[in-house]
């Protein structure tokens, strides 16, 4: 990897998020990291079409972005390269020329990647720190969830990009507040379906059974912030904190059962999430059964140091 300072920005489904760090002997070194609540995907599961109120609202978040990265990009260090990454609301979308063409009246060059990569680049970014474990690494976003299976630092040998996203799943089965039990079941019965041929298949290819499961992004890390009653976020309590499937499932219990006003008041859990986060808890949960997992370690270690590696690689 080529010494320097990158960007990397990921424009999710439900979140847009920049990471500035520096790349120092083959060393990643965050020096800021931020996140904005944009829900880009809203509604585009039914329509395909990104409306204009979310692209507005992920060029404020953008715009908030780039004003912070011109403090770190100075003549001593300046920035090597921004990459600037889409996901499965981007995919989706029939209108995504549209999108290109506002990120580039602010200079950026956006890249809308494939499910595939995205998986790629999350394994990159999640399983630096599990050198020689045989690891599967879970993304649960909002319109999509990307599993990946392999030895950490390494390609993944199995990978898959479901069109399984706690906004798409929300926007298709929970549409009561609180969810119904037969919202709740038949969201199960769908995520249950989607995961657990996929996970036949490769089970019946593993020769080796997995050291662990690592799960990156906002559920993940929202559950161990419910867990912890956060009142302020702690990232250092959150990365490769341990949550097992029993705590899971009463998180999930506990918020299934709380109408969206209730929900929002939970300690530990960002109140612009709230809408979403029981269709994501319910993912999590899914894909554990599916993979016959007891327990997840939590990285913060995600797709934007995958795509800084990538960066550096490429300089």
């Amino acid at each position: 990897m080529i010494d320097g300072r990158y960007v990397a920005i990921d424009i999710g489904t439900v979140t847009c998020r920049m990471m500035i760090a520096d790349v120092c002997a083959g060393q990643i070194h965050v020096l800021a990291k931020e996140y904005r609540i944009t829900n880009l995907g809203e509604g585009v599961d039914a329509t395909h079409i990104l409306t204009s109120q979310a692209m507005q609202r992920v060029k404020a978040a953008l715009t908030d972005f780039l004003a912070i990265r011109e403090n770190f990009d100075t003549p001593e260090n300046p920035v090597r390269q921004t990459m600037v990454v889409a996901t499965s609301a981007a995919r989706d979308a029939e209108n995504a020329a549209e999108f290109y063409d506002m990120l580039a009246g602010l200079g950026l060059q956006l890249q809308v990647i494939s499910g595939e990569e995205e998986a790629a680049l999350t394994f990159a970014g999640a399983t630096s720190r599990f050198v020689h474990q045989h690891v599967m690494v879970v993304d649960v976003g909002g319109g999509s969830t990307e599993i990946s299976i392999g030895l950490a630092g390494e390609k993944p040998k199995f990978s898959h990009s479901f069109n399984v996203g706690c906004r798409r799943a929300t926007e298709r089965f929970l549409l009561s507040d609180p969810p119904a039990p037969s919202e709740i079941e038949a969201a199960r019965a769908w995520m249950s379906n989607e995961f657990c041929d996929w996970f036949r298949n490769v089970q019946a290819c593993i020769c080796q059974p997995l050291d662990q499961m690592i799960a990156v992004a906002g559920t993940a890390t929202t559950a161990v912030s419910i867990r912890e009653a956060m009142r302020e976020y702690d990232s250092s309590r959150v990365d490769m904190a341990c949550v097992t499937l029993a705590q899971l499932r009463e998180i999930t219990t506990r918020l299934q059962a709380l109408p969206l006003q209730e929900r929002q008041q939970v300690v530990g859990l960002d109140p612009n999430r709230a809408p979403v986060i029981v269709a994501g808890m319910l993912i999590l949960e899914e894909v554990m059964h599916a993979a016959r997992q007891t327990a997840f370690t939590v990285s913060e270690s995600d797709i934007l140091s995958g795509i800084v590696i990538r960066c550096a690689n490429a300089a």
